[in-house]
């Protein structure tokens, strides 16, 4: 659609700068000819014949060459000037471009032939601040993220130091507080551990592209293993996770990547349950489609936000009240992987229940 626009555009500035070349050339020759063979024909005639008779006599006998010299002439100037008129045309959309780099909030203006240029350039220059503004939005939710992690990071390293300190220093500790403060250190340095990771994820996510190396699979059996992975998890909250098994469901696809993947969105379930629920995990196989559901019980999501889940950096808990919540890049990781495989995924609320919904096809 936009080459057969662009076509046109081109051809009608071509059909009127030849149009323009040939009346105007016409009509300085007809001028010209009125002028010197017409009104001032006399004059001109008798001024040169006894001024310069010899030039007044060749004149008469070379006026056939005369005059296609003229008519040629008249040509080639008003050739000139047309084509100059459009390299005008050129440097006006130069300027614009220029115009959009260095002032991308300034609307774009040009002549009337280029109406279609101009507001092509407008659309594109409504774009680039989208995106510029898209960018310095991801670099400060980046840099905040950044900063909060380093604050969470020193909280419980400091307590694992404080903790093995006691340990080291006291000499005749209880063997009870001895694994009460071993546990307690242990616990802390696991989440030192986990937000260190975080910080590998944001620094992979923005350097590098995530790539796939795809080998048959089972993905029942890959959703078994996340499940009974996830025990300690599920059990620290009091939660039940019930994964409606299916026959074998083979897959090509990225082993590694998909178990992040589905592993990220078992994470979230678990994260947001309410305590004492149960999450629900089913995978189906209809012909070539495969469709993969993780349900968990929690506060309903708000519709803007739903749109919002898979943006890179973006946390459900923004207020960072959490001491378990993570980069905001899970959702973001997983969508990509889950796209990479040709598939697609979507979040939805129905009630309290929350389902992401996966689907792939063989």
């Amino acid at each position: 659609m936009k080459n057969e626009t662009f076509e046109k555009l081109k051809n009608s500035i071509a059909r009127k700068s030849v149009l323009t070349i040939v009346l105007y050339s016409l009509g300085t020759i007809l001028l010209l000819f009125v002028l010197v063979d017409g009104i001032y024909n006399d004059d001109l005639a008798n001024s040169l014949s006894r001024n310069h008779a010899k030039f007044y006599y060749w004149c008469v006998r070379n006026k056939t060459l005369l005059v296609g010299t003229s008519c040629f002439g008249i040509f080639v100037m008003m050739t000139f000037l047309v084509i100059r008129n459009s390299s005008n045309h050129m440097v006006k959309i130069i300027e614009a471009m220029d115009l959009i780099l260095k002032e991308p909030e300034k609307e774009v203006k040009l002549s009337n032939d280029l109406l279609i240029l101009e507001s092509r350039l407008n659309n594109i220059r409504v774009d680039l601040v989208a995106n510029q503004n898209k960018a310095q939005e991801a670099t400060q939710k980046k840099n905040d993220l950044i900063m909060y992690m380093a604050h969470d990071l020193k909280t419980p390293l400091t307590s694992v130091i404080g903790y093995l300190s006691l340990l080291a220093e006291e000499k005749q500790i209880s063997r009870q507080l001895q694994e009460k403060y071993t546990k307690i250190a242990l616990d802390k340095a696991i989440r030192v551990e986990e937000l260190t990771n975080q910080f590998f994820d944001i620094t992979r996510y923005n350097l590098q592209d995530i790539s796939i190396t795809k080998q048959k699979l089972d993905l029942t059996f890959l959703l078994e293993q996340l499940v009974e992975e996830s025990y300690p998890m599920l059990q620290e909250r009091n939660l039940k996770c019930h994964f409606k098994k299916t026959k074998a469901i083979e897959f090509m696809g990225d082993g590694d990547k998909l178990a992040r993947a589905f592993g990220n969105l078992l994470k979230n379930a678990i994260h947001y349950s309410y305590e004492n629920t149960e999450i629900v995990i089913q995978a189906t196989q209809e012909n070539d489609e495969i469709e993969i559901c993780f349900k968990n019980e929690g506060d309903k999501i708000p519709e803007y936000k739903l749109e919002k889940l898979f943006d890179k950096f973006y946390r459900l808990d923004e207020s960072r009240t959490s001491s378990t919540g993570g980069a905001g890049l899970g959702l973001a990781i997983t969508k990509q992987i889950v796209e990479l495989h040709g598939g697609k995924i979507e979040a939805k609320n129905e009630g309290e229940w929350i389902e992401f919904k996966v689907n792939l096809r063989t």
